[in-house]
């Protein structure tokens, strides 16, 4: 009989994209393994995984986190509508496992595997946890953090600190990044949204930049509703920039870049530290229990990125950090070396491993 394993999880990036590298990491020791992912039509994982060649099983499930008035009303309708389709989903198709990767929809596919004795591992990417996974640690039979912070908020029976999973492109990296390009290459990423605040700072900043637009490129990840702003802000200005409203090749992109300058989600990071990228972090303010600026710090404390809270970020400021940096490449290189000492590099495969002995019956 084939191996079965449903990952459920997704609307951002920050948690589908860990799904996608464990799915991978599977695939690769068990070719006959089936994975299917269970997510919603309106969040990226739509976009995403049929380009990945990966199944999508879509459910009718929205957040319930900060949702006021009506939509508030009918995500919380959605509940148990979204319970019964995961668990008829999982009682017709009866998987190995069940592994959640956050987003609102891990909720109900991960209640369905419990009532349905489904092994299931639940894994968090923030020092913070959301209420959803809080909770879920409570049922889960394994639970994988990706800070050593995060134990506090989990049986400690079942914790694991593993590290965030990270696409295999990222794992085999021996030394910290150096890019091959003769230009100072900035990339700019706003998370798989975009960022406004981020968008338009950075292009506030091409008027001091000026002078040493020769020497820099710039790849941006707009979002869809900044993209033709951006790209005719960097035409107007004469700038060497690729804006593009989402980028697919994200490894390529990161292997590019001089400095980054991002949002601090936690996969974010774990590719940014794999890779030993310095980093400018500007996290996103209304992230539940502020996490991004938790993942933030903890790089700010190691020397490995500097942090702008999004309400402070300006042009002046980001054009300044670049022009120092552009003439200081001892800076960038000491932080880059701080930033690859954090990277963990195997994270996926120990939470493979823990798969593994889920489906084998291991405790």
């Amino acid at each position: 009989m084939t191996d079965s394993v449903v990952i459920a999880g997704g609307g951002t990036g920050g948690h589908l994209y860990p799904g996608i590298a464990l799915a991978k990491a599977l695939m690769k020791h068990n070719t006959d393994i089936q994975i299917t992912f269970i997510g919603t039509r309106q969040g990226i994982e739509s976009r995403v995984l049929p380009r990945e060649g990966f199944r999508l099983k879509t459910i009718w499930s929205g957040g319930l986190l900060g949702k006021k008035g009506l939509g508030g009303l009918i995500n919380w309708l959605k509940l148990p509508i979204s319970v019964m389709q995961s668990a008829a989903y999982l009682l017709m198709h009866r998987p190995r496992l069940v592994v959640g990767v956050g987003g609102y929809v891990s909720g109900p596919v991960a209640v369905s595997a419990w009532m349905l004795r489904i092994p299931l591992l639940i894994h968090e990417q923030n020092t913070v946890p959301g209420a959803t996974n809080r909770w879920l640690g409570k049922i889960a039979d394994k639970v994988a953090i990706t800070f050593e912070m995060s134990k506090k908020y989990f049986p400690a029976h079942k914790v694991m600190e593993t590290g965030n999973m990270i696409r295999e492109e990222f794992t085999e990296v021996k030394e910290a990044n150096i890019p091959p390009s003769e230009k100072f290459t900035v990339l700019v990423l706003g998370g798989s949204q975009g960022a406004q605040s981020i968008n338009r700072a950075v292009l506030a900043a091409l008027d001091t930049l000026e002078p040493i637009k020769d020497r820099l490129h710039i790849i941006h990840q707009t979002g869809q509703k900044d993209e033709s702003e951006v790209l005719a802000g960097y035409r107007h200005k004469g700038f060497s920039a690729d804006a593009r409203a989402f980028i697919y090749d994200m490894a390529d992109q990161y292997r590019k870049a001089s400095l980054i300058i991002c949002r601090s989600g936690a996969t974010t990071l774990a590719e940014v530290t794999a890779l030993g990228i310095p980093a400018v972090l500007v996290p996103f303010p209304f992230a539940a229990h502020n996490h991004q600026e938790h993942n933030a710090r903890a790089l700010e404390s190691n020397g490995a990125a500097r942090v702008i809270l999004d309400k402070d970020v300006n042009g002046k400021q980001l054009a300044q950090i670049i022009l120092h940096d552009i003439e200081h490449p001892e800076t960038l290189r000491e932080m880059a070396r701080k930033s690859f000492q954090m990277g963990r590099r195997d994270a996926t495969e120990r939470v493979r491993r823990l798969c593994t002995e889920l489906m084998n019956g291991s405790d």
